[in-house]
């Protein structure tokens, strides 16, 4: 069974099967310990207080999930867990921050979020497949968080990937300039960012695992997913030294480039520095040798051993380069 989109889903056990309804007056039918899973895409008022109603405490809106400080992402009452963590979603350059609140009120989960997910999707089609799986709510947020550190295992290869390729630019010098800089900046703080999404996840898996609501048959699980997420910290690091370290490539080549060119036009300089010298020793108005008294070019050979002393002057200063290895 495929299930739509809706504004909100609910998924409840009955005779061994997960089924799943999108109408809210059907909460009023239920139980708390039935149900499995509220999902709540895009909710509207009504159907958000219809489910605080029927879980029996208030679930915090988007806005409020935002406003929350990343230490106290994750608290607990008396009758449920509360936990906020944002979930990325790939953009044309960056990546994109969406906030999820997970309430669990006894065995049951609550999601709200305001855009579809990836994993969400496919959690909801593995139920419909494998109801077993998917006892309590508990089951639900483990595979939910099992989902999210796949995809970002995923976007973190993928990531790693691009790097190779902008390596592999660098190595053939293929369009060394200012654009390739601002992309592995670009680079950079997407590394950043999913490092940071990664390690929030590992937050929230850490004060769940200390909470005495969860069941300890999932400390098993979660303590995986944390092995998971320690080992996904350790490569987005990686990529991001090897982003600095490409940064650096980058600029060093740069530099380089500009060198090569002021140096060019310091030799061309001093290179035309003697000969300049001479045209302009003999451009001046007074009697010079190899100038007649009488005649200005007394003799037609003047000027070719005017401009042979120029080359000879030329050459010399580029065999002294040469010679002291300075070109």
């Amino acid at each position: 069974m495929q299930v739509k989109n809706g504004m909100i889903s609910i998924f409840y056990r009955q005779n061994g099967k997960i089924v799943v309804t999108q109408s809210v007056t059907d909460l009023t039918k239920l139980i708390v310990d039935d149900v499995v899973w509220i999902d709540l895409l895009s909710p509207e008022g009504e159907e958000k207080r219809a489910a605080e109603a029927f879980l029996g405490t208030e679930i915090q809106s988007r806005a409020q999930a935002e406003e929350i400080e990343s230490s106290s992402r994750y608290f607990e009452t008396d009758t449920a867990i509360f936990a906020n963590t944002n979930f990325l979603t790939p953009g044309a350059d960056e990546y994109m921050m969406q906030a999820v609140s997970f309430t669990i009120v006894r065995n049951s989960l609550t999601t709200l979020r305001d855009v579809p997910l990836r994993s969400f999707t496919e959690l909801q089609r593995r139920m419909m497949v494998n109801p077993g799986q998917y006892s309590t709510g508990y089951s639900v947020f483990a595979s939910i968080l099992d989902q999210r550190v796949d995809l970002d295992a995923d976007m973190i290869e993928l990531l790693s990937k691009e790097i190779s390729q902008y390596a592999k630019r660098i190595n053939q010098q293929e369009d060394i300039n200012e654009d390739l800089l601002l992309d592995i900046n670009q680079l950079q703080e997407n590394s950043m960012i999913v490092r940071e999404n990664v390690v929030d996840k590992q937050r929230l898996i850490s004060n769940l695992m200390k909470s005495n609501k969860c069941p300890r048959e999932f400390n098993q699980h979660l303590t995986v997913l944390l092995q998971d997420i320690s080992s996904l910290i350790n490569h987005t690091n990686f990529c991001f030294e090897r982003l600095e370290y490409l940064q650096d490539t980058v600029v060093g080549l740069i530099n380089l480039d500009q060198n090569k060119i002021m140096k060019i036009f310091t030799l061309v300089s001093l290179l035309l520095m003697p000969p300049t010298l001479v045209a302009s020793f003999y451009g001046m108005n007074v009697r010079l040798p190899m100038i007649g008294a009488d005649e200005p070019n007394a003799s037609p050979w003047n000027w070719v051993i005017i401009v042979g002393i120029m080359i000879l002057l030329f050459v010399g200063v580029l065999l002294i380069f040469k010679k002291r290895k300075m070109l």
